[in-house]
């Protein structure tokens, strides 16, 4: 049975607003995030279909607050509680914040690519 801890698991992006780390079990991919900075992340999610992540996300909160905003409601998540983010969220997450998350791998891929494009646009527009 595949397994990962944050110690052990490679940095996969260290920005000046996240630390992210990742680890693909089976099907799923587990992240381990640590956000430096206040974030909204709805302009990262640019070009998805409604602007919003498409993808399915458990996750825990090991510090800090994380709200996930769908057009109708939003729910707030601190530290020590576990949640399900369905596809359609735009989050807002708290500096200081840390996550483990659990998602489809395949639908992660289509998520971080789109965010990969964007930062990109973003940092040749500054």
């Amino acid at each position: 049975m595949p397994s990962a801890s944050r110690s052990t698991t490679p940095v996969g992006i260290d920005m000046d607003v996240i630390e992210g780390r990742y680890a693909e079990l089976d099907d799923h991919t587990v992240s381990f995030e640590t956000f430096k900075q206040d974030l909204d992340v709805a302009p990262y999610f640019r070009g998805l279909p409604g602007d919003a992540c498409t993808c399915l996300h458990l996750g825990y909160v090991t510090a800090g607050q994380i709200t996930f905003r769908w057009p109708d409601h939003e729910e707030t998540y601190v530290e020590g509680d576990a949640y399900v983010a369905p596809p359609g969220h735009r989050p807002l997450i708290a500096a200081g914040t840390s996550t483990v998350e659990f998602s489809p791998t395949a639908d992660l891929q289509e998520v971080m690519a789109t965010i990969g494009r964007n930062i990109e646009a973003m940092a040749a527009t500054s």
